[in-house]
């Protein structure tokens, strides 16, 4: 007790039943933290700095009935580990960082009689936690037979609770809970969100989650040169969305946007444009989103001419229909909810050309446009579903995408909020794509196509090469020297054979 320990002492004899190390300053619980102490039944920890809780941390304990860890400060359990205490009966993590609780979290904890999850920062979790418990199936089903069951007490109170529909079934579990689930407070309250501040769960009623539905009053706006700009965008949505506006010159020149809740389910967002610009013709798109899905809705805006008789010049530059510069396009980042997309494109005006990204899933007809201004090589696509096939496009504004400008990939399946937050989306390219700024000889394809992509590729490359023969080989190795460092994509020269190889368990492979 109250003592500084750096790690668990290594000379705890075998035989201990009971070990209570409270105030002592740790910090982790590593692999096999007990393992040589078979005969421990009571494990107390609490009061100390622990953060981490490795996934073998409880290896060993088969006769382990009873582990406190109160008052510490995990944010997460890796409740597998409990698959190596199948004795467990009293499971106290009140007052830690606990935020997410996954689906089948309560899995390996069929024997608990006691689980104390009270006082830590629980917002959202499904009712299937509950209903995925061995033990809480087995209860009920003896209950109903038999009438005489042992009691389960559950402690679930003082969390920060979000009541809106992703909390409806969660709500109707705890208003339906009965013997033998005993609640330690019965009267769990709503944090979120303002409307329903400080109210008890059987005072309010939920409905269910509804993907967003973007409208707006105005498809076209046009206005005299200089003149201030609103536009407007209503959105229907339940749970709130987040709504935010896309255009080509958002990162260049900022305009403000206010979002107003109308009622429980409609939110309304306005984009002021002040003093109207020439730069400021073009399209403008409110996107809206929450983990159901999203939609957007889009406004172009025109600037109409003082005199008739001199119309205003075109917004960007207009190129011949067989005007074709190359654009390099590449999967620069991922991130927990979506990718990052970069580009190089060899034009004669760099500070004129605007591109149109194209965006959706794979099979749909009509992708989402969005306008990117002259300077900018980069955009961000979030939100990705999982297991869905996008395809996206880096074109030249008012051309379609040719060949070699577009991505497809495929996101990887749905995990649990808490894994979603620790890894990665698992993106998987699977499109046959040449770089087209990489030295002479390097051609790229991707693991999922077949040994004659090589044979296409190579005669793009050619094509390509005979109209790009004069750029200089600074532009290339810059290009080149801008991909990602560490990769894990293999190259090699087109007079070696083409061969598919692999390295650290890539996705693409290089010909």
């Amino acid at each position: 007790m109250e003592s500084p320990l750096a790690r668990i002492p290594d000379n705890i004899s075998h035989d201990f039943a009971k070990i209570r190390i409270e105030n002592c300053h740790l910090t982790e619980l590593p692999p096999g933290s007990f393992s040589t102490v078979s005969a421990l039944e009571f494990l107390w920890l609490n009061f100390n700095e622990i953060t981490l809780m490795n996934i073998k941390s409880l290896d060993g304990l088969a006769n382990l009935t009873e582990l406190r860890l109160q008052g510490n400060k995990l944010t997460s359990i890796p409740w597998t580990a409990f698959q190596d205490t199948p004795k467990l009966k009293i499971l106290d993590l009140k007052h830690n960082r606990l935020d997410v609780l996954p689906e089948h979290a309560l899995r390996h904890l069929a024997g608990l009689t006691y689980l104390d999850l009270s006082f830590n920062r629980l917002s959202i979790i499904s009712k299937d936690v509950f209903l995925n418990w061995p033990l809480y199936r087995r209860t009920e089903k003896t209950w109903s037979k038999e009438g005489v069951v042992s009691n389960v007490v559950l402690a679930l109170h003082d969390n920060p609770w979000t009541c809106d529909c992703r909390l409806k079934g969660f709500v109707e579990f705890i208003r339906a809970v009965s013997p033998p689930i005993i609640l330690m407070n019965s009267y769990l309250m709503c944090k979120s969100p303002a409307s329903r501040v400080g109210k008890f769960f059987h005072e309010v009623q939920l409905k269910t989650c509804m993907t967003p539905n973007a409208t707006s009053p105005d498809a076209n706006v046009t206005l005299p040169l200089g003149a201030n700009a609103t536009l407007r965008c209503l959105v229907k949505a339940r749970p709130e969305p987040s709504i935010q506006w896309v255009y080509g010159l958002k990162i260049i020149r900022g305009f403000t946007a206010t979002e107003t809740q109308i009622d429980e389910d409609t939110f309304s967002s306005h984009l002021a444009i002040p003093s109207l610009h020439l730069a400021d013709r073009g399209l403008y798109t409110c996107s809206a989103n929450n983990f159901i899905g999203n939609s957007s809705v889009s406004i172009l805006v025109g600037i109409s001419s003082p005199n008739s008789s001199a119309p205003l010049p075109p917004p960007v530059p207009i190129l011949s229909p067989d005007e074709n510069p190359f654009i390099d396009i590449r999967i620069a980042k991922q991130t927990v909810y979506g990718i990052t997309l970069e580009w190089f494109a060899a034009t004669e005006n760099p500070a004129e050309t605007w591109f149109t990204v194209h965006f959706g899933k794979y099979d749909s007809p009509k992708k989402e446009m969005t306008y990117i201004g002259p300077g900018i090589n980069s955009y961000s696509v979030e939100n990705l579903l999982p297991m869905t096939k996008y395809e996206v496009c880096v074109a030249l504004k008012n051309h379609p995408p040719r060949e070699g400008q577009c991505v497809v990939f495929v996101t990887g399946n749905d995990v649990s909020e808490r894994e979603q937050r620790e890894r990665l989306i698992h993106i998987i390219v699977i499109v046959c794509a040449m770089v087209l700024a990489v030295p002479a000889g390097m051609y790229a394809c991707t693991a999922e196509t077949r040994v004659g992509c090589g044979e296409r590729c190579a005669g793009l490359w050619k094509r390509r090469r005979r109209r790009q023969g004069d750029m200089q080989e600074m532009e290339r190795q810059g290009t080149f020297d801008s991909l990602q460092a560490g990769s894990s994509d293999t190259l090699c020269r087109d007079t070696e054979k083409p061969k598919a190889r692999t390295r650290g368990g890539s996705a693409a492979q290089l010909y």
